[in-house]
């Protein structure tokens, strides 16, 4: 099987933590080329220094922010323009607020949309020239379950991943002639800080404790465990490499077989 990404670069969104820095770990253990992408540049920094180098890999990071999603593009264009290439693009951005979609403010739908919708679009445009000459490309969007069965108290994350599945798959259709593959990878429950975070909110709403709420989710797995990242970042690196270059346009939910549909 040809895992090899030796003179690939991949972009990975979110990277400074979770399963963004997951998917950056597992795609420089296949050989690629890492450009970390986040706001934090202490968090990028942290997580430079646990990439593998060991097959001579550069790696580096860019400092921007999804919700300033015209700035980010100057700076990926910029980027590109001085020469650089980029084989892999990861799209991944931090979870929008929990909370019932009616109690929702539209400006955090619209921050939503922008983040995690607008940017990738953005990106898109922008480094899928290069894919189409080198005939070569694989873009993965990081979404989640939800997609395929919307999870009570994420009103704003059901709405916003749902579209950028569609946008996905109608992309697919479109480039997959040039050797690009266009694929979501759907986390379910992970053992990550956003996991604690939406954890410690049902606790609060339901008063009991989060080691309550821990053991009510376990007991839905199958599997017997939540997730953990580097799991979920191997999905994402097999779907990079050449051995997946015949899967184009999936949802494929890495979660222990919660899901309850097909």
């Amino acid at each position: 099987m040809n895992l090899d990404l030796c003179n690939r670069t991949a972009l990975v969104c979110g990277a400074s933590q979770g399963l963004g820095a997951a998917v950056a770990k597992e795609l420089a253990l296949l050989g690629a080329n890492i450009i970390l992408l986040a706001r934090t540049e202490s968090n990028l920094n942290k997580t430079m220094s646990l990439l593998d180098n060991s097959k001579g890999q550069s790696h580096q990071y860019i400092v921007g922010d999804t919700l300033k999603p015209t700035e980010l593009l100057e700076k990926i264009t910029q980027f590109l323009a001085a020469g650089n290439h980029i084989d892999i693009l990861v799209n991944n951005s931090g979870g929008p607020a929990a909370g019932p979609l009616l109690d929702t403010h539209f400006k955090d739908i619209d921050n939503a949309f922008q983040s995690h919708f607008i940017v990738s679009h953005l990106l898109t445009q922008a480094i899928v020239p290069g894919m189409k000459r080198k005939k070569f490309g694989r873009i993965i969007n990081i979404l989640s379950t939800s997609i395929k069965q919307p999870i009570n108290g994420l009103g704003i994350s059901n709405s916003v991943r749902a579209a950028v599945a569609n946008w996905a798959k109608t992309l697919a259709n479109e480039i997959g002639s040039y050797g690009i593959t266009v694929n979501n990878v759907l986390p379910g429950y992970t053992n990550t800080d956003r996991l604690n975070y939406l954890f410690a909110k049902q606790a609060d709403a339901a008063m009991v404790s989060q080691e309550e709420i821990l053991k009510r989710t376990i007991d839905l797995i199958p599997a017997g465990r939540l997730g953990e990242p580097e799991e979920f970042g191997a999905a994402v690196a097999f779907l990079c490499s050449p051995a997946a270059a015949y899967i184009n346009g999936i949802n494929l939910p890495v979660d222990g077989g919660k899901l309850g549909s097909l």
